[in-house]
């Protein structure tokens, strides 16, 4: 007899599949992992491959999310880019496009600093001020999503 399998909380992140975001009747199971240590899943009804990082800052990064929160704390210490690499070790380049992405996902991080690292909001702002200050060159979508937790903005 098989074992049951264990709860799998992640949602299929296909959109042209018809259980897309969709919590009953997904079919999903786990498929090994990939080169960077992440869970690999497969959705049964549009037999595709996805990594449950999908649409959050840690898709397609190799940081382990210690490294990540580390980086955060700095940011809240207001310390620049340039000592942050020092201290860390990781490449410039590699933590403004962490940020980046960071702001992209503003609102969802915001909630994980809160709630799991243990920021308070005012710690959350500095942090969100250090990276507006320090990307200058933000794309839209960050743009946006910065405007959404900063202070003194109105949700759009």
């Amino acid at each position: 007899m098989a074992r049951p399998r264990g709860e799998i909380k992640v949602v299929c992140q296909n959109n042209r599949c018809t259980y897309y975001l969709k919590e009953n009747g997904k079919d999903i199971i786990k498929s090994g992992k990939y080169c960077t240590g992440h869970q690999r899943y497969y959705c049964k009804h549009c037999t595709s491959y996805f990594m449950g990082t999908k649409g959050t800052p840690l898709y397609r990064k190799r940081l382990s999310e210690d490294e990540i929160i580390t980086i955060c704390r700095h940011l809240v210490e207001k310390n620049g880019i340039r000592s942050i690499e020092r201290i860390t070790g990781h490449h410039r380049d590699t933590i403004g496009r962490l940020l980046e992405d960071m702001a992209e996902h503003a609102e969802q991080m915001n909630e994980y600093l809160i709630k799991n690292v243990g920021l308070n909001p005012f710690e959350c702002d500095e942090l969100w001020s250090m990276v507006k200050k320090n990307r200058r060159r933000l794309s839209t979508s960050a743009q946006l999503g910065l405007k959404k937790v900063m202070h003194g903005s109105i949700p759009v």
